[in-house]
């Protein structure tokens, strides 16, 4: 299994990337071909105490053709599209094979 990751930094304004990630982004990203799962995680702080991240969200797939597959889709797009608009200075993508 393989997932798509997406770590997000704090936001100045976490109201309105919060309404906007879950009310827009987020549906649209689980329209992707071939997600298995979606998970969102609120990020709270780190060990030594505050942390600059907000958001980590995790996008499971069956195999990293998978999920290149539903980035190059017309759903993938569209939601890479949205993504760029509104959290293009505070996100990191990555692909990561689950070890299990």
């Amino acid at each position: 299994m393989y997932k798509l990751v997406a770590v997000y930094k704090k936001p100045e304004d976490v109201e309105a990337f919060d309404r906007h990630y879950f009310e827009v982004h987020a549906p649209l990203a689980e329209k992707m071909p071939g997600l298995i799962k979606m998970e969102v995680s609120k990020v709270v702080g780190a060990p030594g105490g505050e942390s600059n991240l907000h958001l980590i969200a995790e996008m499971y797939f069956d195999s990293k053709e998978a999920v290149l597959e539903a980035l190059s889709s017309a759903e993938g797009r569209a939601a890479g599209k949205d993504l760029m608009g509104f959290a293009g200075k505070v996100v990191a993508m990555h692909i990561a094979e689950v070890l299990e």
